[in-house]
């Protein structure tokens, strides 16, 4: 449409494969039939769909957070050190057991928002929680995995770099984790 313009392509430091660009709207008239709800009603429709955008990014964590545990432990078997498999050493062991639990801890609280936003509950606080916890997690489930795999995590041969690099825009996007503490803070009544 007449207004609209692709300013420049954005390089970013992971989601490489999604484009991001700054666009430009100047007197960009939109036709009635393109018009999505009221008129001037979009930013309500953005924040209603914010908790569905929030949870998705929690159930992709969730998801993430599942391939790295078992891509750690897979290699904890295979590499071997001083003449057995790494995952043997108590210091090992005992970071993957943290993993897990963090994992598993993030896998329930985001079923439980799940569950409420399916149900229709109310369910702004468990979201936001759910939100900020998988995130931060997922990124440092990513980051212990890399050094489990030391070297060889911070090639692309493993996928691990990536996996680091992607994790890192889940505590950014779709409201960043001082936001998700904002919303988290105000429905605890302060």
């Amino acid at each position: 449409m007449p207004g609209y313009e692709v300013s420049r392509k954005l390089e970013k430091l992971g989601w490489r494969s999604s484009d991001t660009a700054e666009i430009s709207f100047t007197d960009v008239e939109v036709p009635a039939a393109n018009l999505l709800g009221e008129e001037n009603g979009g930013f309500r429709l953005v924040m209603a769909n914010f908790a569905w955008e929030r949870l998705l990014m929690a159930v992709g964590a969730v998801g993430a957070m599942q391939r790295l545990l078992d891509t750690a432990i897979s290699y904890a078997d295979e590499r071997e050190a001083f003449g057995r498999p790494i995952g043997k050493f108590q210091a090992i062991r005992h970071q993957i057991a943290e993993m897990a639990t963090k994992a598993e801890v993030s896998r329930a609280l985001t079923y439980e928002a799940l569950r409420l936003f399916h149900s229709g509950q109310p369910c702004i606080q468990q979201v936001s929680m759910a939100k900020l916890l998988t995130q931060r997690t997922a990124l440092e489930i990513a980051d212990q995995t890399l050094q489990i795999h030391g070297g060889y995590g911070y090639t692309r041969e493993y996928g691990i770099e990536r996996a680091v690099r992607d994790a890192r825009l889940g505590p950014i996007g779709g409201g960043t984790d001082e936001v998700m503490k904002e919303i988290i803070g105000k429905t605890l009544g302060l």
